[in-house]
């Protein structure tokens, strides 16, 4: 498990390909090593991946299987491009964002970047099949960072983060421009919550659910922030049987 709080940023020195995996040599700030063992987990732009080589002080390697390359950004890099990297997180650690496993969902491009004085704000372009996880002041992960959803347009299907200059700092994201792609990890407890939701009123509305959604999307209003709605609890409760 992740904190999501991006303790320094790394450069990929070397990549080589062999039997279907992909090896990154990763080059770490100072003492970032320090105590560190083969099969420790290192989150990489977000991607949870297990130290197979220590190579010195502050430089190990990672072997990346297909499936992390499809989904995540990690198969677009080269030698030299640098990366956010927060080492697991040990027991008792204080959670500073909230709690990431290093499961990339996907990833995305950029869609606009707004700088305001010290405000930056990033737009990331995000398809309906994860909208239904994004909702203003919640959680999400965007390559291994911690941050919170300032404002969603899911009919224009993107949502926005803003960034102080201490995350500028600590982070890639100010080397990232509009087009190029961040790994999301969208947060698993609004996840689980959403699809509950969803599951328990397809089951108690039936044929009946698709029309709801149709309704009270006419209205402006998302079915899926009824997860955390009142509402949501008024549409599926079941009267308790008088019978004993």
């Amino acid at each position: 498990m992740f904190t999501g709080i991006i303790q320094s940023i790394a450069t990929i020195d070397k990549i080589s390909d062999n039997n279907g995996l992909r090896t990154f040599e990763i080059e770490f700030a100072q003492n970032f090593c320090q105590g560190l063992e083969i099969g420790a987990s290192v989150s990489v732009d977000g991607v949870c991946l297990t130290v197979t080589t220590l190579l010195s002080d502050n430089r190990a390697s990672f072997d990346v299987m297909l499936q992390s390359l499809l989904v995540t950004t990690l198969s677009d890099y080269s030698a030299g491009t640098q990366v956010n990297v927060e080492r697991a997180a040990k027991d008792g650690a204080e959670i500073g964002g909230h709690p990431l496993s290093g499961h990339i969902d996907f990833h995305t491009p950029v869609a606009d970047i707004t700088l305001m004085q010290d405000n930056y704000r990033l737009r990331i372009c995000v398809s309906k099949q994860w909208l239904r996880y994004i909702f203003p002041k919640g959680y999400i992960a965007i390559n291994g960072a911690s941050l919170t959803i300032a404002n969603v347009d899911k009919k224009a299907g993107w949502f926005e983060v803003w960034l102080i200059p201490e995350t500028l700092r600590m982070t890639v994201f100010k080397d990232k421009g509009v087009g190029q792609h961040l790994n999301i990890e969208i947060e698993r407890g609004t996840q689980v919550v959403v699809d509950t939701v969803r599951d328990t009123l397809e089951e108690n509305l039936g044929k009946l659910y698709p029309m709801l959604e149709q309704l009270l999307e006419q209205q402006g209003i998302d079915i899926n922030s009824l997860a955390s709605d009142n509402l949501a609890v008024e549409l599926t409760h079941k009267p308790e049987s008088k019978d004993k």
